[in-house]
C-alpha cells in the first residue's frame, strides 16, 4: 500500500467516496506524494515516452510551426512564448534550435514554462537554462503580450469526471473502499449535469472541467493580445456518444487507475470539441482538428527524416523508426490530433485546407 493509498483511504472513511476527477488530481498533484510532485516520469527509466522524446524530428517541426505562425502576425518583439507540461524541456529545447533559424525569432521570444512539478523544473533548467526561461503555475501566471503557445500531452492528464446512467438516471463514479481497498462505486442521481441525447443504461459520460476552464483562458488571452495556440494531445474529435477512457501507465504498460495511487500515470482521451468551443467562448477562433501525423507531414518531417538519415546513416533505421512512430496510422498519426487556435483570422500553419486526417 502507497502512502497516498493510506492518504486517500483515511479521507474516504472520513468524508465520503470522493469523485474521479478529485482522486486524479490527488495521484497526480499531491505536494508530497503525487506522482508528477515526485519523478521525472519520461524516457526508458520512466513509465511512458512522449512525441519529443521518440525523436528531436517532433520538437523541430512544430518550432517551424510557431516561427512561421510568428512571421505571419508580423513577428511581434517581444512576444511571450511559452509551453504548458513541457515535460524535460525536449521539446522547446528542440522548437528552438528550429526556430532559429528564422531572424529574430529566439531574440524577441520570453521564453514561459507552465510547470509546478520540481522534479520537473530541474529537468527544464538543465534543458533550456541558455534561454533564461521563467516559470508559471498556470496560465493567469503568464504575462501579458503576445502569446504564441504549445501544449503536448498536457490535456489528458487534467482530471475528469465520470458520469455513469443507471436506471434512467445520471450518477457521478466515485472512488471508494471495499476494506482497505479502493473501488469503484456510484453516487445518488446527480441532477446539475445534463442527461445526454440518446444515453443508454450503463454508458460512462466523461467531462473535463479544467481543461475547459485553460481552453477559455487561452482564449481570453489571445483574444485579447494576439497570438497562436497548438495543443497536441491523444483523443477524439468528433461528438462521442460515450466511454469510459481512464488509463493508468506504469513501466510502459497499462495498469489498474486504483493500484499503488501516485506510482503510476492517470490520463483521460481528451475532447477536442470541447476544447475547441470553451476557446471560442474566450474570444478566439478554433480552427480544424488535424491528425498529428497529417500536421508533420504537412509541415515537412519527411524531408527533415531524409536529411538525418543522410548525415547519420548508422542512424537511418532509427530515423526510419520514429518516423513511423510519429506519423503513421497504426502508430500516433491519428490517434494523436492537433487544435489550433488564433485571436485573429489568419489561419494557423496547416490549419488553412483540409489534410486529409
Amino acid at each position: 500500500m502507497t502512502p497516498l493509498h493510506e492518504i486517500i483511504g483515511r479521507r474516504i472513511r472520513a468524508e465520503g467516496p470522493m469523485p474521479v476527477a478529485e482522486y486524479m488530481a490527488l495521484c497526480l498533484a499531491h505536494p508530497e506524494h503525487g506522482y508528477y510532485t515526485t519523478r521525472d516520469p519520461l524516457g526508458r527509466g520512466g513509465d511512458f515516452t512522449t512525441a519529443p522524446e521518440i525523436s528531436q524530428m517532433f520538437g523541430e517541426m512544430i518550432g517551424l510551426w510557431l516561427a512561421q505562425a510568428w512571421m505571419d502576425r508580423g513577428s511581434p518583439d517581444p512576444f511571450i512564448l511559452a509551453e504548458l507540461g513541457p515535460g524535460r524541456g525536449t521539446l522547446m529545447a528542440d522548437a528552438l534550435r528550429a526556430a532559429a533559424r528564422v531572424k529574430g525569432f529566439t531574440e524577441a521570444a520570453d521564453v514561459w514554462l507552465v510547470e509546478t512539478s520540481p522534479a520537473l523544473r530541474r529537468k527544464q533548467w538543465e534543458a533550456l537554462g541558455v534561454h533564461q526561461p521563467h516559470w508559471a503555475d498556470d496560465v493567469a501566471g503568464l504575462p501579458e503580450g503576445p502569446l504564441f503557445l504549445i501544449a503536448n500531452e498536457f490535456f489528458d492528464a487534467l482530471p475528469i469526471r465520470q458520469f455513469v446512467v443507471s436506471d434512467g438516471t445520471l450518477r457521478e463514479r466515485m472512488v471508494g473502499l471495499d476494506g482497505d481497498a479502493l473501488t469503484f462505486g456510484l453516487s445518488p442521481p446527480v441532477t446539475a449535469e445534463e442527461m445526454p441525447e440518446g444515453a443508454e443504461d450503463g454508458a460512462v459520460y466523461e467531462s473535463c472541467p479544467q481543461g475547459r476552464a485553460i481552453a477559455s483562458a487561452i482564449g481570453e488571452r489571445l483574444a485579447a493580445h494576439g497570438g497562436v495556440a497548438l495543443a497536441i494531445d491523444y483523443g477524439h474529435a468528433i461528438p462521442r456518444a460515450s466511454g469510459d477512457t481512464l488509463q493508468a501507465v506504469r513501466d510502459h504498460a497499462y495498469a489498474d487507475p486504483l493500484d499503488a495511487p501516485g506510482e503510476a500515470d492517470l490520463t483521460a482521451h481528451v475532447d477536442f470539441l470541447a476544447l475547441a468551443k470553451a476557446a471560442e467562448a474566450g474570444g478566439v477562433k478554433a480552427w480544424g482538428v488535424h491528425g498529428q501525423g497529417a500536421l508533420l507531414d504537412w509541415l515537412g518531417i519527411r524531408v527533415r527524416a531524409a536529411m538525418l538519415a543522410k548525415k547519420q546513416p548508422d542512424r537511418a533505421d532509427e530515423i526510419q523508426a520514429a518516423l513511423a512512430r510519429l506519423t503513421e496510422t497504426t502508430a500516433m498519426g491519428t490517434l494523436f490530433k492537433a487544435l489550433a487556435l488564433s485571436g485573429d483570422d489568419i489561419p494557423p500553419p496547416g490549419f488553412a485546407e483540409d489534410l486529409g486526417a
